[in-house]
């Protein structure tokens, strides 16, 4: 593993996106890599966001918890003794990801991955996926458990 000497942690503060944080900044230590965490705060297209401006955030205040998050981020790994830069950018997941992998070009991505179903990826618009054709390093995708039912 020791390969891997430069990784973009991809955090957005979700329970997979804190077990990616968790597994990438072990991963980071155990290669002694240079760490860079990635916060993408997702542009709505703007036929949605008119379609439903009583539900939407305020942009400013997104952006705010957004740029929370990642010093969260920031500060977790520097707890744990890596040094991290915390990158924040607004634009689609996908195309901001492929662009900091090109700029920054890390041996791997570390992303944490929320299951669902093909209804859900095609209403939401994503098809992330496609970030594997867009990246030329290796990508650990991590989930978290799925949550047990009560008498199963």
């Amino acid at each position: 593993m020791s390969s891997f000497k430069r990784m973009l942690l991809c955090y957005d503060a979700t329970r997979e996106g804190r077990r990616a944080l968790r597994e990438g900044a072990q991963l980071a230590l155990d290669c002694h890599a240079q760490t860079d965490l990635l916060a993408v705060l997702a542009a709505a297209p703007l036929h949605w966001v008119a379609a439903d401006i009583a539900a939407a955030m305020p942009l400013d205040s997104a952006e705010e918890s957004a740029r929370e998050i990642l010093r969260e981020g920031v500060e977790k790994l520097t707890g744990m003794g890596l040094g991290a830069q915390g990158h924040f950018v607004v634009g689609s997941p996908i195309d901001e990801i492929a662009r900091y992998c090109e700029m920054l070009k890390p041996d791997i991505i570390v992303l944490g991955h929320h299951r669902r179903g093909a209804f859900s990826r095609w209403w939401n618009g994503r098809d992330d996926r496609l970030l594997l054709d867009r990246v030329s390093c290796s990508v650990l995708i991590v989930t978290a458990p799925e949550e047990q039912t009560v008498g199963a």
